[in-house]
């Protein structure tokens, strides 16, 4: 739920990062461990988390720009410390309606974005004083690989409709999963595909990997 602020007049907001939190706030929604279902690798081990309490994976607190054509919004994302199995925790990821492109900020902890278009899979670690450009098309997806809160300024469009059943459908290509120190790249089947050590693994700024075809049955 959001509260928009005053339609065509300029107002400050000011921005909590140690929290998370934005002033005047707009509008805060939580995501808890039951939104990330059909989505990671190791159901039975979120279906225990949700039995358990159900705990808060990430939330996004809005600004209070009015959602209309023209106006640019932005919100802070603070996905916190934690696995499903192997896997961190992450946001649902989704891909935006229309042709709008997006900017993620880094404003603290450690964490990246996997990004998807078709049969092409990136994904960029956000350090210090990282700005990520998303352009239109990139399906997204965020990912604290870290033991504290990672937050992240969005900037966009702020009459932006982001699509979450497509990515629910079509998956995002790639896995963030914890290694023996730091985390490691892995495709749908498990193969490495940026990891902690070794020249071909060792975990990049940015990774670029294609999905294999799919294999065609023989009549």
């Amino acid at each position: 739920m959001s509260v928009d602020g005053p339609a065509g007049q300029p107002f400050r907001t000011i921005m909590d990062v140690a929290r998370g939190i934005l002033e005047p706030a707009g509008g805060v929604d939580a995501f808890r461990a039951s939104s990330l279902r059909s989505l990671v690798a190791d159901a039975a081990s979120l279906e225990a988390m949700i039995r358990r309490g159900n705990p808060l994976v990430y939330s996004v607190a809005t600004s209070r720009v009015p959602r209309g054509a023209g106006e640019i919004g932005f919100a802070v994302t603070s996905i916190e410390p934690g696995r499903v199995g192997s896997e961190f925790f992450m946001t649902r990821g989704h891909v935006h309606q229309r042709p709008e492109g997006e900017v993620y900020v880094r404003l603290s902890g450690a964490g990246g974005v996997v990004l998807r278009r078709g049969s092409v899979t990136r994904w960029v670690e956000l350090s210090d004083s990282c700005v990520l450009s998303i352009p239109p098309g990139w399906a997204h997806r965020a990912v604290n690989v870290a033991a504290e809160p990672f937050r992240f300024l969005a900037v966009y469009p702020a009459d932006l409709v982001n699509d979450y059943r497509a990515v629910e459908a079509a998956g995002m290509g790639a896995r963030i999963v914890a290694a023996r120190v730091g985390y490691r790249v892995v495709a749908a089947d498990g193969l490495d595909l940026a990891g902690p050590s070794g020249s071909r693994t060792r975990p990049a700024g940015f990774v670029e990997f294609h999905a294999p075809p799919r294999r065609r049955n023989r009549p």
